[in-house]
């Protein structure tokens, strides 16, 4: 048998790379996995199908003790106070319902520190900044929150009603809280603040004289006034610095794939009013007070 001529091979060749690309052309292509989604898209968010650390389930942490108004009787999981019923909101929008929230402890300097994250998201009254951005994602603000000064009534740091009658004072506020970034930058006070790792050692060194005022968020001033410090009252808030409002941000682990569809249930809750639904349940004792100039 003699071998083909060289164009008659050629032909051939060419009409079975034709045939195999029409057949690679008509197989049917695999579905779009939501893991495999453009980030923020329908498929990406679908509900209760994110890629979340444990399948079908969603892991949300604070920190421990979890303070009130925030949480209720330092169980995050009952649903009770503003932060936990956030939670649960943001998790029934993003298809998880409460039998599939599963809470994590985690001090609040450790949620937005560099490093690999062990929950899906933190909810700790925790400040946007762009400093943190460097080691952490935020979802869209789920609260504006303003500053606010609180000291033993009668005391001469009750009767301060202005920044520069703070100056001379010794002021305490929690490591690594907007808290202290306003003693620091806006009071600009004489004397070193006094740091403490909780808002309770804060509070005990209030009480015990060991500082003439602490710097707490406003609604926590409140609580802190009314139900653990009855012989504190609140001197005044700060406005916020410069054009944007502080919010508190679900914090997220650096690039996380939960990050836009975390921020779209957030945004979701504002537009459709349950965030202020909620802030009116929890926080409505948060009403002005005297801002300080």
């Amino acid at each position: 048998m003699h071998p083909a001529p060289r164009a008659l091979r050629r032909a051939v060749a060419a009409t079975t790379i034709a045939l195999l690309a029409t057949a690679v052309g008509c197989a049917p292509q695999p579905e779009e996995k939501a893991s495999d989604a453009p980030s923020g898209s329908a498929a990406a968010c679908a509900k209760g199908t994110l890629a979340t650390r444990t399948s079908g389930k969603l892991t949300i942490a604070t920190d421990e003790p979890a303070y009130e108004p925030w949480f209720k009787d330092d169980k995050p999981a009952n649903g009770k106070g503003f932060e936990s019923a956030v939670a649960y909101a943001v998790a029934q929008e993003l298809g998880y319902d409460k039998s599939a929230v599963v809470w994590q402890s985690v001090p609040f300097n450790k949620a937005f520190a560099p490093g690999e994250k062990t929950f899906d998201f933190d909810i700790n009254q925790v400040s946007i900044s762009d400093e943190r951005k460097k080691a952490v994602d935020f979802s869209s603000g789920y609260y504006d929150v303003r500053q606010a000064v609180i000291a033993l009534k009668g005391t001469k740091a009750a009767k301060a009603t202005s920044i520069a009658d703070l100056k001379g004072l010794k002021l305490g506020a929690q490591v690594g809280t907007t808290s202290l970034d306003y003693i620091e930058d806006v009071v600009k006070p004489t004397r070193d603040a006094a740091v403490y790792a909780k808002n309770d050692q804060a509070k005990s060194a209030l009480k015990n004289g060991q500082v003439d005022a602490v710097v707490v968020d406003l609604p926590t001033a409140f609580y802190i006034t009314a139900a653990e410090v009855t012989d504190a009252t609140i001197v005044g808030q700060f406005e916020n610095q410069g054009g944007t409002p502080e919010q508190f941000g679900l914090v997220l682990d650096k690039g996380s794939a939960l990050t836009s569809c975390v921020t779209k249930a957030v945004d979701t809750l504002r537009e459709n009013g349950v965030l202020a639904k909620l802030e009116q349940q929890w926080l409505s004792d948060a009403v002005d007070a005297p801002v300080l100039k």
